[in-house]
């Protein structure tokens, strides 16, 4: 399948949240297993997700240090994460992810 580049970071920005909200992954280390994207893709990605205007935020886990803690998607904005799991199958295959 050949996808376009704007595409394909749209899908990889809906894929990242998805991914977060249905609690896949939700942390960089996590993202990158799941997906198989370097650190910095997956960082700049979750950066990225506000503009499209979802909510992403890093809680930080009580009583731990250095960034322990996960993401959490605390709105959606225009997007329909429902939309999103209709069409995994869909998006997966054109970011070429498993």
């Amino acid at each position: 399948m050949d996808v376009s580049k704007t595409k394909s970071s749209f899908y990889r920005r809906l894929y990242v949240a998805w991914l977060i909200h249905s609690g896949a992954a939700s942390s960089v280390p996590a993202l990158m297993e799941a997906t198989g994207m370097p650190r910095r893709t997956a960082q700049d990605t979750l950066a990225a997700l506000e503009e499209l205007d979802i909510d992403c935020v890093f809680e930080q886990h009580d009583g731990e240090r250095n960034n322990a803690g996960h993401y959490r998607i605390r709105d959606w904005g225009a997007i329909d994460p429902r939309w999103i799991e209709a069409h995994l199958g869909r998006i997966k295959a054109a970011l070429g992810y498993p």
